[in-house]
């Protein structure tokens, strides 16, 4: 990441004028091509890692889902009812 705000600065820093000024486009560009690669690297790296985290995520989510609706089943079997909402909780 560092690298890459380094790369990120040096293509907005004013380049040299005169003869030299053709080559440090050159390289300018070849340093911003370098930046975006890298950057498009980084991002598919941090895609894959959000897929896998929504993968486990919904992964847990119907492991709790089967608990839960497993727990409610044991609770019908023994006759235990669990009030319908807060407001019949109450009353």
């Amino acid at each position: 990441m560092r690298r890459n705000e380094e790369l990120e600065r040096s293509c907005g820093e004013p380049r040299e004028t005169g003869e030299g000024a053709g080559r440090a486009a050159e390289d300018g560009g070849a340093a911003k091509e370098e930046a975006e690669e890298r950057l498009c690297s980084q991002l598919g790296e941090l895609e894959a890692e959000a897929v896998m985290q929504a993968r486990e995520n919904r992964a847990q989510v119907v492991l709790l889902m089967e608990k839960l609706s497993q727990a409610h089943r044991l609770l019908e079997a023994a006759s235990i009812s669990l009030p319908a909402n807060k407001d019949q909780a109450g009353a």
